[in-house]
């Protein structure tokens, strides 16, 4: 017998294999057991359950997933918000102290129990807008400490909210202070000492690297893959965002599970994302936030049938974002994604960029019952309303949130 009977409602599974526009089923059921989807079909047919929810012909979907956040970080950085408002330019306002080195700064000064707090805090508000599952990056410590420091809180706020949280070690994030004289050195730091230490704790699932002319080179991007591949690490980039270094080729070429952003991406990257079953990234609250004007190339992701995921980027200095649906509307009204494209992108693709596919994502039997149930008349609203106030209920792994 089930454990928990969802009926009359209507169901976007997100399944690419039902013909239907969003995989959608109607007048359906979903039965739970064990934390599990066991059944999804036609109320009629549905079996026995302990309990049984009406749904009064509501819209479920896969609960969502962020694929893309420096969620843990301390301080904040609006007082630059408002600089930038005023005027000032970025070198201004790192004069002034500011940039990613005055996050480094604050996030180095906080102790574990802080980040942990402020961190619980975004989580739940992106929980809150639909969000069962998040990764989080770290980047903002640079020294193996502080970025075991951050992952280690990463960690604890899943373990608080609930959430599935997946963890990733982005070393090659900036350049930090100390080492600003020796870039070689610090490279060497994250391949031969971080990357080792963060894998015999156990803290992340991935390595990430910041591959841009402010950021880091292929060169040195090559090296720090490498050292991920020895420790047994999928890898992911930050590429193409403010040029095009073919980062993403890069990637390919270790089996990457994405690249984001991708804003300059040419053909013949995306053709070597495809070829590798990579996943591109679209992250528009960065790109709003920034005020850029040239969008990633959606048509040439359709033409290689290149997989496209959304995610908040949500970080303090530019895309302080804390609501998925928004960066849905966005990743449509901005980047021309259709509705069904943009809950694909933060479902059934951000499952895949996580490597979590086979464990969420979709409302089909086998896989996790993360169901979120929304009071709207079609799956299109959730992209269509500014800043969705989120769903009416929300499920991780079965278990009433």
């Amino acid at each position: 017998m089930l454990d928990r009977l969802f009926t009359d409602l209507n169901i976007a599974t997100m399944d690419s294999a039902r013909a239907a526009p969003y995989g959608a089923v109607e007048n359906a059921a979903i039965g739970v057991a064990g934390g599990k989807i066991t059944y999804v079909g036609p109320a009629k047919d549905a079996p026995a359950a302990k309990e049984t929810t009406r749904c009064a012909g509501r819209w479920a979907s896969p609960a969502l997933i962020d694929c893309h956040t420096h969620l843990v970080f301390g301080g904040n950085r609006a007082g630059e918000f408002e600089m930038r408002r005023k005027g000032a330019s970025y070198e201004e306002i790192a004069k002034a102290g500011g940039g990613i080195i005055s996050t480094v700064s604050a996030t180095r000064a906080a102790s574990l129990e802080n980040l942990v707090e402020s961190g619980i805090a975004r989580a739940l508000m992106l929980k809150a807008s639909g969000v069962a599952t998040v990764e989080i990056k770290s980047g903002y410590g640079l020294t193996v400490g502080d970025e075991e420091k951050m992952l280690i809180a990463a960690g604890e706020i899943g373990r608080a909210t609930g959430l599935r949280v997946r963890r990733t070690l982005l070393g090659l994030h900036a350049l930090p202070p100390e080492y600003k004289d020796d870039r070689a050195g610090y490279v060497r730091l994250v391949a031969e000492e971080m990357i080792p230490a963060v894998k015999m704790r156990r803290l992340a699932d991935a390595v990430d690297v910041f591959c841009e002319a402010i950021g880091f080179t292929p060169d040195e991007t090559r090296i720090v893959f490498e050292a991920a591949r020895k420790a047994g690490l999928r890898v992911k980039l930050h590429a193409e965002q403010l040029s095009n270094l073919n980062g993403a080729a890069l990637a390919a070429e270790f089996g990457a599970l994405s690249a984001d952003h991708l804003e300059y991406i040419d053909e013949a990257g995306v053709a070597a994302m495809a070829k590798a079953g990579m996943v591109a990234v679209l992250l528009p609250g960065a790109f709003y936030a920034l005020g850029e004007t040239r969008k990633p190339p959606v048509g040439l992701f359709r033409k290689h049938s290149l997989a496209m995921a959304v995610a908040t980027d949500l970080n303090p200095g530019t895309s302080p974002a804390l609501s998925a649906p928004l960066m849905m509307n966005m990743a449509a009204t901005l980047f021309g994604l259709t509705p069904e494209e943009a809950l694909a992108g933060m479902t059934r693709n951000a499952a895949k960029a996580l490597s979590l596919d086979g464990e969420c994502g979709m409302i089909k039997e086998g896989l996790a019952a993360d169901l979120a149930i929304w009071n709207i008349e079609h799956p299109s609203e959730i992209a269509y309303w500014i800043a969705h106030r989120g769903p009416q209920e929300l499920l991780i792994a079965g278990k009433q949130q």
